[in-house]
């Protein structure tokens, strides 16, 4: 078992991608990453105290902590030369009211359906916001895990969605439909794959601008690099710029909004006393969207967005296993961020003034000053709370409403204070409003719903957390034979320790990572069962270019999903001398259709393990010691070169005589699906290896190791790297 507290890989590769050298810190400090050996050539992230301010110890020391709060904020200012008027700009001022964000992966079930061939933006909106609320922005996620399959780049898989250009700029309209605003990624450690020709800003800003989105995201970066606005600029489109990490450097001049990703601090102790905002600090009106991906209880990072009056951002399916949000977590959500829609203004406020004091041990406010004023107030005792909790300065005429429960608060004065009671759930949350002008319509509706809400308490709410169930796909056995046909071995049966794992980059072994066998309960990384393997032929070498054109020539096969069927391929054919080649460029569905022609079926991982292994559990095919000459060169080009043909590699033959189990094309095997992903495991590394990061799509060359491969549509599924080879049953 690999140690869960591991700090993980990334490359050092990224300054290369922009003309401005820049800096990625994507760790992961709970869930160990592979390749484990090179997770020493990553600079130490920013620490906590770079990007949060230690609140004051107790109530007497609040005014002379405030007044540093406020040396430091001009202090820093004027060591930025700190220039706001990006925050200005009218195009722009959206930003400012992004409360709620949700990183959608592309291969998510709910965002498209590949039967119909359609964006399913409706569905997406009604299951999220069911459960958290509205959402006022959407990351679209279609890079990574599977960037680097083949030689495509970030910006060539952005094109290669369903429906092309017209397609997402249709999908990214249906969000606008619905109010919300669209970002993409830019993929700072793509260095290796195909060569763009332009540098990245140009690039994003164009397509960006085609598709009509909003604004991108910048993964594992914490400064943005300023030629992304300058050429966002330059096109016309206002985009605006989203780090992954909170900022702490001049580029919050021209960075609107950002993400605090807590995956930097996985595994460290949050505080009692909320920690401050050095950003929030330094411009109220630089939205941060918290976040707090692989924690099942997410109550630290939610209330310290709302202690903070900062968004959150929504990350579930974490890159095709689910790490939904528990029903507390989901339910805190939708509350919070109705009271921070209702009062952005508040929230921007330059007098903002956190860790106001209040009357009770644990429970700690922010005061958010402007024509009303706003409390947001959190208890971090994990018991409940009641009675008095804020003493304010007296003011004749005004009201006050407690936000949380919908109801008016009857204040308790002496003349010079006003005693405010109310009750806080034990590590829950509260909301007080104080307000002279009558209720309005959209405070009356906002207090309406909360009182509505509140009638069962954010405590009763469950805090548990479980996998979503798995299920694999029947492969339907084949008619028998006794003799192997043309071009297939008899493996023979044998009772086998089948034993395997996952290369996922991310999520440690936790439950729902990676693929649930029948045998199992849940998904897990690290699979081992003994089971008897029956008899079955396989072939030789994967499927090749001219066997699959005999395919096509029988059947006039054509998929309804054209996209990058056979991309290689020219006026129905492949190209000449590449008839001996594996084919690739097809899909899981184009696979089946040709095992089903030709008798035959996709075989099962263990079964496709069993030929590559035998009973010994050997690393590799050939044995257990590494050797070059049995697999093709590793191309490392950031464009790929035609593939070698079938069985140029007998040195790497397996105990049953088949060839080509490793190095030349991945292969598909078996799919699995749950309610949000579906997935299939190739088997078999591909001789395409892109350089430069480890977070491209993981390869291996070990017959105990698998590789995961999240599915969409076939179009998209396609690779240049993914062929297939079948099975046939004997019995």
């Amino acid at each position: 078992m690999i140690p869960k507290w591991i700090l993980a890989a990334v490359v050092s590769a990224i300054v290369s991608f922009f003309a401005t050298p820049a800096i990625t810190d994507e760790w992961r400090p709970r869930h160990p990453l592979y390749p484990a050996d090179l997770a020493n050539n990553l600079p130490f992230p920013a620490g906590l105290d770079e990007v949060f301010l230690a609140g004051p110890k107790n109530s007497a020391e609040f005014s002379d902590w405030l007044a540093g709060l406020k040396k430091w904020r001009d202090e820093r200012r004027n060591q930025l030369r700190y220039d706001g008027s990006q925050y200005d700009r009218a195009d722009l001022a959206w930003t400012q009211c992004v409360f709620s964000q949700v990183q959608l992966l592309i291969w998510d079930r709910s965002f498209y359906d590949p039967e119909k061939s359609e964006y399913t933006v409706d569905r997406f909106l009604r299951e999220t916001e069911d459960r958290i609320g509205p959402i006022d922005a959407v990351l679209i996620w279609h890079v990574y895990p599977n960037l680097g399959v083949d030689d495509r780049n970030q910006f060539d898989l952005l094109r290669d969605l369903p429906g092309g250009i017209t397609g997402v700029r249709a999908m990214v309209q249906q969000f606008h439909e619905h109010g919300v605003k669209v970002f993409f990624p830019v993929i700072a450690w793509d260095t290796g794959t195909r060569d763009e020709g332009i540098p990245a800003a140009q690039s994003m800003a164009r397509l960006m601008k085609e598709v009509g989105a909003d604004g991108i995201n910048f993964d594992t970066l914490e400064s943005i690099p300023r030629e992304f606005q300058n050429a966002s600029d330059a096109a016309g489109v206002p985009l605006a710029l989203e780090p992954q990490f909170d900022i702490h450097d001049q580029s919050l001049a021209w960075s609107n909004l950002g993400w605090n990703d807590w995956v930097t601090w996985e595994g460290k102790d949050y505080p009692f006393v909320p920690m401050v905002s050095r950003s929030k600090s330094l411009e109220p009106r630089h939205m941060v969207n918290v976040t707090d991906r692989f924690t099942r209880d997410k109550t630290d990072s939610l209330q310290h967005a709302f202690f903070n009056g900062q968004g959150y951002t929504t990350m579930e399916n974490l890159w095709g296993f689910w790490y939904g949000m528990n029903e507390n977590d989901a339910e805190a959500l939708l509350r919070f961020t109705q009271i921070e829609r209702a009062f952005a203004e508040n929230l921007r406020s330059p007098e903002w003034e956190p860790h106001t004091p209040t009357i009770q041990d644990g429970i700690f406010a922010s005061k958010f000053p402007g024509q009303n004023t706003l409390w947001t107030v959190v208890n971090r005792n994990e018991y409940e709370v009641r009675g008095e909790q804020l003493r304010i300065e007296h003011q004749a005429g005004i009201k006050y409403f407690d936000l949380w429960h919908g109801t008016e608060l009857t204040p308790r004065s002496d003349g010079e204070k006003d005693v405010l009671n109310f009750e806080i759930d034990g590590r829950g949350f509260g909301a007080v409003l104080a307000r002279s002008a009558p209720i309005n319509e959209p405070l009356g509706a906002l207090l309406a719903l909360m009182r509505e809400r509140s009638k069962r308490h954010l405590s009763s709410y469950s805090r548990d957390w479980k996998p979503v169930t798995q299920n694999i796909i029947d492969l339907p056995a084949t008619a028998s034979r006794t003799s192997p046909p043309a071009g297939m071995v008899l493996v023979p049966e044998a009772d086998y320790d089948f034993e395997v794992h996952g290369i996922e980059i991310e999520g440690g072994n936790d439950p729902g990572v990676d693929v649930k066998y029948p045998w199992e309960d849940v998904p897990r990384r690290f699979h081992q069962h003994r089971m008897h393997i029956n008899p079955f032929y396989i072939d030789r070498t994967p499927v090749t270019n001219a066997e699959f054109k005999k395919f096509l020539d029988e059947t006039s096969y054509y998929p309804k999903d054209i996209h990058n069927f056979l991309r290689d391929w020219k006026n129905g054919s492949f190209p000449a001398g590449w008839g001996n080649q594996p084919v690739t460029w097809v899909s899981i569905e184009d696979a089946r259709a040709y095992a089903a022609w030709a008798g035959k079926r996709l075989p099962h991982e263990w079964e496709w393990q069993f030929a590559a292994q035998s009973t010994d559990g050997r690393l590799y095919p050939w044995g257990n010691t590494w050797n070059s000459q049995a697999v093709p060169a590793p191309e490392t080009n950031r464009s790929m070169q035609p593939l070698r043909s079938v069985g140029a590699f007998p040195q790497g033959s397996s105990p049953h005589g088949v060839l080509d189990m490793e190095g030349l094309v991945l292969q598909w095997t078996d799919e699995y699906r749950d309610p949000h992903t579906r997935s299939a495991i190739l088997r078999g590394g591909s001789s395409y290896r892109p350089q430069g990061s480890v977070w491209y799509f993981p390869q291996t060359y070990r017959s105990d190791e698998h590789q995961k491969y999240l599915l969409m549509s076939p179009g998209r599924d396609r690779a240049a790297t993914i062929g297939f080879r079948c099975v046939m049953d004997t019995r």
